[in-house]
């Protein structure tokens, strides 16, 4: 099973064409068998269903989305 990113550290490591993809295929709501994708991928379908207000987001995301902000804090 994959894991939720929540860390900045593990953010970094992701590919960022399959997190697009992933965003994509999210904020138009289609559906997202994780076995049958990356992590990359899957946390792109995380965020894009999230901010198609299609899904809450969860302690994963509000966690990353906390780093974020201390970033642009310094």
């Amino acid at each position: 099973m994959l894991q939720p990113v929540s860390t900045i550290a593990e953010f970094r490591l992701l590919d960022e064409a399959e997190v697009l993809s992933g965003y994509m295929d999210g904020i138009r709501g289609l559906p997202c068998v994780v076995s049958q994708h990356t992590r990359s991928y899957w946390h792109g379908w995380r965020n894009g269903a999230v901010d198609a207000g299609l899904v809450e987001p969860d302690e994963a995301q509000w966690a990353l989305e906390a780093e974020f902000l201390t970033l642009r804090e310094d």
